[in-house]
């Protein structure tokens, strides 16, 4: 896992059932070292008679607890209380979206916060895109000035379903403002899966240098719903490769905001989120090893034992206590078998010979890289084939659950026969392993996995014996 250099924030809007205070202590105490703050209800009424004053206290407090602060300025019905978000900048009248846009400039300032982050709106029916477009550059044009005078940065985001919808639009309409220095972008990385036509890699490419500001959520193509991290369609490792990519070092905050009903649950989930995917990430050393096997085969043996102390040991996930589901040095492992596979024609014959000579973590590394050839469609010539059920075999003949827990992977699941991938799904619950590293689980379950389980829960039920949690994986309809 390489340094993290953006600061991983969350959302106060995610937290609309806390006060601002209680809501920072979580934060802060699952290890977040920054706050997107929505300025309006319930935390910080940019339009209270003591805003100020407000403002100065949340800067004192922000300041003693080390926390990065942005200004996020998408409050639902903060101007009117009857129409979400309105007015826009896009709408006749905008005077109240002004008036709200320089307070949080000027709030901005008190805190030194890192952007004011802020979008366009939604095109009324009654402004043409023209006319909605000239609206916009001209009000901005105001704000941008305001902002200037007073050292504040601004991060136009785009947001699906308003005037600037892509990343391509707020660069369009950076250019149309005459490219000021104090003009960057917001990504939503969740908005990227929804509209983004090239995915999240190319818009965080694309918005490049003038990335200000980044918001962490999931989504589905087409549907603009804030979803828990893990629940959509976001590539997250790719996400957080392209922000090291481009040098990325500002924040990047769960954004949640229908969420507040289970705030402190999946503020919890989406940092062990973020850092599992920052695991999943290939190391420098892995890079390099990569790029070695691939010109000179015979490196490979050499390698293949240094990862483990090259890239470390730690399971990729921080809850998988045991390693089950994988090591950030099997990762490594298997990066090295899917380069070898890729450019050695006697790859099969060398990698069995790894597997044959190696420990428990070098045998594990030559099943995750069968693995992730089967799951990335190589790997299908008879010789990798055989090496693959030699393997499969012999690993799970042992009762090291780590070894039969890579051994039940991809290949497993596209390769075994019935019977002895059966064998495979019962050892591991007589180990006590989580089904969950099993692959293809719901495809490859039939009625008599399901009565053998059914069987074994009877018999400890009659011991008086604990039943795994997870068993009903099984047993389920």
């Amino acid at each position: 896992m390489t340094a993290r250099r953006w600061t991983l924030g969350y959302g106060t809007n995610g937290f609309a059932d806390h006060t601002l205070t209680d809501a920072l202590d979580v934060m802060q105490g699952l290890g977040y070292g920054a706050v997107a703050l929505t300025l309006g209800h319930p935390h910080l009424d940019p339009f209270a008679d003591g805003w100020r004053a407000d403002a100065d206290a949340l800067a004192d407090d922000l300041r003693e607890r080390g926390l990065r602060v942005v200004v996020e300025t998408g409050a639902r019905y903060l101007l009117d209380p009857w129409h979400k978000h309105r007015p826009t900048l896009v709408d006749v009248e905008a005077e109240e979206r002004m008036r709200f846009l320089r307070r949080a400039v000027e709030i901005s300032a008190i805190l030194q916060a890192e952007c004011v982050s802020l979008w366009s709106g939604v095109l009324p029916a009654d402004v043409t895109p023209a006319e909605g477009w000239r609206l916009l550059v001209s009000r901005l044009s105001e704000i941008v000035t305001f902002a200037d005078q007073h050292g504040v940065r601004l991060a136009i985001e785009p947001e699906p379903g308003m005037l600037v919808e892509t990343v391509s639009d707020a660069l369009r309409l950076r250019s149309e403002l005459g490219d000021p220095a104090n003009v960057g972008i917001t990504v939503d990385l969740g908005h990227c899966v929804a509209v983004e036509p090239a995915g999240v890699v190319r818009a965080l490419r694309e918005a490049g240098p003038l990335l200000f500001n980044v918001q962490v959520d999931d989504m589905m193509p087409g549907v603009h719903e804030h979803l828990e991290l893990g629940t959509g369609l976001l590539d997250l490792p790719a996400a957080i490769a392209a922000l090291a990519e481009i040098d990325y070092r500002g924040v990047a905050a769960v954004e949640l905001p229908r969420h507040s009903y289970d705030a402190p649950r999946l503020a919890r989930t989406s940092m062990a989120a973020v850092i599992l995917a920052e695991r999943r990430l290939p190391h420098p050393w892995t890079a390099t090893a990569v790029e070695t096997v691939r010109a000179d085969a015979s490196r490979l043996p050499r390698l293949f034992a240094e990862a483990g102390r090259a890239v470390g040991r730690e399971s990729i996930d921080p809850a998988d206590v045991h390693g089950h589901a994988g090591t950030v040095d099997d990762l490594a492992r298997a990066a090295l078998v899917e380069a070898i596979a890729a450019s050695f024609p006697g790859a099969p014959e060398t990698v069995g010979a790894l597997y044959r000579g190696g420990d428990d973590a070098e045998r594990r590394g030559v099943l995750r890289g069968l693995n992730a050839l089967t799951a990335h469609g190589d790997g299908t010539d008879e010789a990798w084939q055989d090496l693959g059920r030699e393997v499969v075999a012999d690993a799970l003949r042992t009762n090291d659950p780590r070894l039969v827990a890579a051994a039940m992977g991809e290949f497993a699941a596209a390769h075994l026969d019935d019977h002895a991938w059966r064998h495979g799904v019962l050892k591991l619950v007589f180990m006590g392993v989580p089904l969950s590293v099993v692959s293809e689980l719901r495809h490859r379950r039939d009625a008599e996995l399901s009565e053998m389980a059914a069987r074994f829960a009877a018999e400890r039920r009659a011991a008086g014996r604990s039943i795994p949690a997870d068993l009903d994986l099984l047993t389920a309809p």
